[in-house]
Order: structure tokens, then sequence, then C-alpha cells
């Protein structure tokens, strides 16, 4: 017979025959897809067991090979060598690129990872595209994220010996929720139910309740609330939150998040030790892939080495005649990143503020993450949160931990000794609103309220007889609506003729504890207690491919005919 493709592996010295989960068959799993690396997790009647694959690897590198006929995710391929990725069938950073358009500064920074990323600047979907037997192979960021996937249903099927379904995934706070439905997406394309979709650092704060009540349990106490400020910084994004643990319940208060991580560290030192990087690997080029790849690795290695120690000695041949000799230390590598740690600083004390907590409030302050090794990023924590950092959990490990968590309450899986008796209250982690006052963006729905949430607010024609109105829903936080995410757009017809001002069209937005965004529009006129016309529902989002041509067409060709106007509070 055929050697099996995953082997039963754990931390202990149980087989996976004694630790069989056929009590749990519908348990789900939990799924930590970082920008870098990966790791899976699950509830395994007692703890949390991370899973293994056969080269007895917990945290497993996130990119598939496209070299061979059949794509091979990390799980169960092994590069021969870190320059293998060099070779332009590698596709790796997915979670930089999935749901973003091709105008967006992510996007074009992705152009210098050793794989063909292309763009037209017009507001569509990126070409990416992977090196197979001399031909470029298109593909997207789903694609590449379904077979990875693919790959981790099956190591876990494997060695938990059933069906996998359902999942529970970490994601960025930053994550628009087109973002969302691209991941879910290429959850549905391996197979996989996706029961819950939970920010990072909301995944760390469930992981911490569940180990203040284990410590409460032990200590037969009663415990008081313990406000604790999370801070997760990987390869691909930087998030930020505040939560108030107690008795198992964790309360997420404040939620910030951005798009900047280690692979801006990575480019930043590239640019910086190659001045001339953009202007020498403009052609994109099989060649210049390579040696984009070649300079990529040598100085993501002297970073590493800069976290341990003072100064390193880089050394790289390029290829055409360039060679790299150079002595880096970490003094320098922190003056070329001193944009990105005052991003971090400032990221930390807005949630603060958010939250409506000093720094003298907090109880612990927890660093978590690919990032978490850098002696900056630990030294700004505890500068701005004045606290020693909390040490009780596995910062490359937390995020994981908890969506298994999440993935055993979710199930209905209980637990005679309360290990499962936990709560997140979770926030919204972006402001959702209208199109309105031209192209300002009203909030209906702000940042940071507890979850689930239902809001409304009213609004009015801007012209004489407006009988129609184009309600364009936005998610974001900046005052213009066009520089935010764009969720999708209805008309409403079929209002009475009146004078501007005078038609009340009330915007409903609604949040369930499954994170559904719907938006109901209603229309009401003076004297009467019932809409007008039909309440419109219409759930979020509905714009396809990331972009909203039809959106912006009809705004622009009937905005001032179309137009609201928010209704002044009496």
């Amino acid at each position: 017979m055929a050697e099996p493709a995953y082997t039963v592996a754990s931390d202990s010295e149980t087989t996976g025959e004694e630790k069989s989960s056929s009590a749990f068959p519908e348990i789900a799993i939990g799924i930590d897809i970082g920008t870098s690396q990966c790791s899976v997790a699950v509830w395994n009647g007692s703890q949390v067991e991370l899973l293994k694959n056969t080269r007895n690897q917990k945290l497993m590198r996130s990119y598939v090979t496209f070299k061979d006929d059949i794509p091979s995710g990390g799980v169960s391929y092994q590069l021969s060598h870190e320059h293998e990725m060099l070779s332009g069938a590698v596709i790796f950073n997915m979670k930089r690129l999935i749901g973003r358009v091709d105008t967006d500064p992510v996007v074009h920074s992705s152009k210098s990872l050793p794989f063909l990323v292309q763009t037209l600047d017009i507001g569509v979907r990126p070409f990416i595209a992977a090196l197979v037997n001399n031909v470029w192979r298109s593909t997207t960021p789903e694609e590449v994220l379904a077979i990875f996937l693919v790959e981790l249903r099956v190591m876990a099927e494997s060695q938990l010996k059933r069906p996998i379904r359902n999942v529970v995934l970490s994601i960025p706070v930053s994550f628009s929720r087109f973002q969302l439905t691209r991941i879910e997406r290429a959850c549905a394309m391996a197979g996989l139910h996706v029961l819950r979709l939970m920010p990072e650092p909301t995944a760390v704060a469930l992981l911490y309740a569940q180990q203040q009540q284990q410590m409460i349990h032990d200590n037969m106490g009663s415990g008081s609330e313990k406000i604790a400020l999370i801070f997760n910084m990987g390869a691909g994004y930087c998030d930020a939150a505040v939560t108030a643990t107690a008795g198992g319940v964790s309360q997420i208060k404040a939620l910030a998040g951005i798009a900047t991580g280690g692979e801006d560290f990575l480019q930043n030192m590239m640019r910086h030790l190659l001045p001339n990087f953009d202007n020498l690997f403009s052609s994109r080029g099989i060649n210049e892939i390579k040696s984009m790849g070649l300079l990529r690795v040598a100085t993501q290695d002297a970073i590493h080495k800069l976290s341990f120690e003072e100064s390193v000695q880089l050394d790289v041949d390029l290829g055409n005649g360039l060679r790299i000799c150079k002595q880096v230390s970490r003094e320098e590598f922190e003056g070329v990143n001193q944009k990105i740690f005052e991003t971090c600083e400032s990221l930390i004390i807005q949630c603060l503020h958010d939250a409506k907590v000093e720094a003298d409030d907090l109880t612990d302050v927890i660093v978590v993450g690919g990032c978490s090794h850098i002696p900056k990023i630990k030294n700004l924590v505890k500068s701005v949160c004045k606290r020693e950092l909390y040490k009780g959990m596995n910062p490359l490990e937390a995020a994981v931990c908890g969506t298994a968590l999440e993935g055993a309450v979710a199930s209905g899986i209980s637990d005679p000794f309360g290990n499962l008796d936990l709560l997140t209250i979770q926030a919204t982690p972006l402001g959702i609103g209208i199109r309105a006052n031209g192209n300002s963006f009203v909030p209906i729905i702000p940042r940071n309220t507890t979850m689930p949430a239902r809001k409304e607010l009213v609004f009015t024609t801007v012209n004489d007889n407006q009988t129609e109105v184009l309600i364009i829903v936005h998610e974001g936080e900046t005052e213009k609506a066009d520089e935010n995410h764009l969720l999708g757009y209805f008309k409403i017809s079929g209002i009475p003729p009146a004078p501007k001002g005078v038609p009340e069209i009330n915007v409903c937005m609604d949040i369930n504890a499954s994170n559904v965004l719907r938006v109901l529009a209603g229309v009401i006129m003076p004297g009467s207690q019932q809409p007008v016309v039909p309440v419109m529902e219409v759930r979020m989002p509905t714009v396809d491919d990331g972009h909203g041509w039809c959106a912006e067409a009809l705004h622009r060709a009937y905005g001032s005919t179309l137009d609201l106007m928010t209704v002044q509070k009496k």
C-alpha cells in the first residue's frame, strides 16, 4: 500500500486512535492562514491541539507551487531550498492580494514578489501568473488559497479520521466585507463551510479569556474584570484590540488594523540596499524576477538575524554583474522602517482612545504574530502601554488556538469542566454607511459597535418632486464616500412627488451574530405611519470583482437627481 499522505501527530504521547474525535463528528477546525505561515488546530475533547503535517510541522509555509502538472501547497510539498521560490512558479502572500483591485497600493507593492503581478490601474482584479514549463499560467488569489485549503483539509481529515466540513478562520481587522466574501469563496472552492471569520486579535482574546477562566477555577476565586491590549503583527497585517474579560466572557471594546506588516519591513530594506530597485526590475521578466527573489531571500534572512544580533553581513550576487556586499546594523534597520514603527504606535494609541481606556487601566499587554520577535516592536508596545508583556501564550500559535476554541463553541460542544463556557462579544472593525450630501460618507453603524447591531438614520430628498433615490453603501473611515470600500447599491423608486426635504427615507442597517449585513430602506411621508413604497431589504455586499463601475456610472449620470441628504436631529 502507498504511504499515507499524512500521519497522526500530537504534542502528547497519546496516539491518534486514543485521541479520536469520533465523539465530536461535527466539530469545526480552526485555521490561521497567515501571509507567510499557517496552522490548523482543533478541540480534542480536553484541550486545543495543533495538527502537524508529515514533516512534523505545526507551522507551515503559506505558498503554492505550480511547477508540476498538479499544484502543491506548503502543507504537503517542501521546497528543496529557499531559492526554489525564485523560479516564478511559487505563489505566496495571497492574503495580501485577495479581494484587492489593481489600483490598490498593496497590490503595487506586491510587484516586487518573485512571480508575475501585473496591473492595468483601472480598478479591476490584478493579473497574477506562475511560470509553468516556461509558460505563464494565470491564476487568482482565491484559486491559490483554495488549493492550499484543500491540502489543509486533507491533512486534518487524515489525522482526525473523519470528514472535515466546518471551519473557523482568523482574518485581519482591516479586511473589507468584500475581502471576507473572497475568503468564503476560496473555502467553498475547497469544500469547506465557514462558521465564523474572526479578527485575529479577537481570536487571541478568546484564548486569553479561557486562560483567565482557568486561572480563576484553579485558584477557587470569582475573579474580576481584566482589561488587555492585544497587538498582532504578522507578515501582511497589523492589528490591535482592547478586550475586557471576566468569567469567560470577552468583550471587544475597540479594534484597529492596517495592511502593514513584515512584508513592508522587507520591501523597505530591499529598496534601501538597492536604491535603483524599481528601475532595474521595471520589465518584470523571468531574469528580473529571479534577481528580485535572490535579494528578497538574503534581506529576509538578515532581518531575522537582526532580531537576535546587533549587526549582520549581507553578501548576495543578483546576477548580471550586480552584487551587494554590506554590513547592516539593527539601528540601520530601525531607521529605514521608522515610519512603520510610528504607524504601529499610532494604531495602539488610537485603539486605546477608541476603547476609552488609559494605559494605566490595562491588566495585561499581549503581543503576538510573526513580527513579535522584533525588539523594536516589543519595546514600542511596552513603552506605550507602560506594562511588561504577557508571557502566557505562544505568539505564533495564539490566533489558531483561539479559532479552534471558537470552532468548538460554535459547533455546540460542551465541556464538563467548563473550559468551553466562553463567549466573545465582537465589535465592527469598520464603519458602515451610505453616500449622501454629495460625496460625503455618512456612517450608520460606527466603527467598534457591539455586534449584533441594528441602527438606522433618516435621510430626505435634495430636489423638488424627486421620485427616486440611489442608496450607495460603503464601509470605511474616510469622510469622502468614494475613498471607502464600496459594498453595493440599490435604487428606491415610487416616492410621491413632494417638495425637497419632505419625504423621510429611513435607512436601517442590521448585522446579525454571524456578521451578515442587511440594508433596509423605506420611505415615509408626513402624516403617514406606513412606508409609501415597499421596504427594500438587500444583503451586502452586492458588488462583484472588487469594483463598482455601474454604481459610479449611475452616480455620475443621475447623482444630482437621485442624491440624499441627512435629516438634522431636532
